[in-house]
């Protein structure tokens, strides 16, 4: 979606100080781009889609074995694909955070087995006997595997972490990125930019709360109502509005909605500082009892 540049020569910009002031200040919100990283699911995989067509049209010029063939190498191919595909968004989402368990299903694993189990289908037609298969087969798989690498194949930052709590807060994060995911939606249904991007912003200062308690699990009981309640009344604010708005423009409903996504981001603005300075004063409690503990060990510095 195109965007309208702003700056501080740009109609309704601030001032060369102001704007300085302006991005020291800590009050000013977060950037809805913050923490986001290019997609690793792009050309590559797309490519990975279009160059199997080919064997559909292929398919059709041969016999009924040659069309079952490359049909079959078709569709393993598509389903190599996909599997890369999803197997990359699941990287990426491994990647987001510094706490994560690893896939349940390695994607681009089985993605490039059946990369490989397609291009020997598709070459069992070529003169050569079986070694034409194998060959293509094996270098499918291998080349793909080169090129996408493999899964992440063990948990990140699990050390130490109790795995009953981690499976907590990692349903309660799905839940609360549902929400987002629909207000997201129902907020590009208004038509206004300008408010799609301001729901951005909060949807990043709704994130990095998430990233806060998945640090530490035992933030989710005081925090939960956050991920829970407030985001479900926020989609459903959202949802009612987007629909009004978009049949006809209310400037006292964007204010007042506007006015609420102000209050509630500022919420989870606080709400994330104080579970921010509640594992400092958890720190400093463990740093004071090792060093009470080393007195009386009798054990001191130099």
């Amino acid at each position: 979606m195109a965007r309208r540049f702003g700056g501080k020569y740009s109609p309704g910009g601030a001032p060369e100080g102001e704007a300085g002031d302006a991005a020291d200040s800590a009050s000013t919100p977060a950037n809805a781009f913050h923490g986001k990283r290019p997609a690793r699911a792009g050309a590559r995989v797309n490519f990975l889609f279009i160059v199997p067509l080919l064997l559909a049209v292929k398919a059709f010029g041969q016999g009924p074995l040659g069309l079952m063939l490359d049909l079959g190498a078709l569709g393993l191919m598509l389903l190599s694909a996909w599997l890369t595909r999803e197997g990359l968004c699941a990287e990426e989402a491994y990647d987001a955070r510094r706490v994560a368990r690893r896939p349940a299903i390695p994607r681009k694993i089985f993605g490039a087995v059946a990369m490989g189990l397609g291009l020997a289908l598709a070459g069992a037609v070529a003169p050569g006997g079986l070694l034409a298969p194998v060959i293509f087969g094996l270098l499918g798989a291998v080349l793909h595997f080169g090129a996408f690498g493999p899964d992440p194949l063990r948990d990140k930052g699990m050390e130490g972490v109790d795995k009953f709590q981690t499976d907590r807060v990692a349903r309660a994060v799905a839940e609360g990125e549902k929400y987002l995911g629909a207000i997201h939606d129902a907020i590009q249904r208004s038509g206004d930019r300008a408010l799609t991007t301001r729901v951005d912003t909060f949807l990043a200062t709704a994130r990095k709360m998430f990233r806060t308690i998945e640090d530490d699990p035992r933030d989710l009981s005081a925090s939960r109502k956050y991920l829970g309640v407030y985001l479900m009344g926020m989609r459903d604010a959202t949802v009612k509005f987007a629909d009004l708005y978009a049949r006809k423009p209310d400037p006292g409903a964007r204010a007042d909605y506007t006015a609420l996504l102000d209050d509630l981001e500022a919420n989870f603005t606080a709400q994330t500082a104080k579970l921010l300075q509640d594992d400092r004063s958890d720190l400093d409690i463990q740093i004071e009892v090792l060093r009470d503990r080393l007195k009386q060990e009798g054990v001191a510095p130099g």
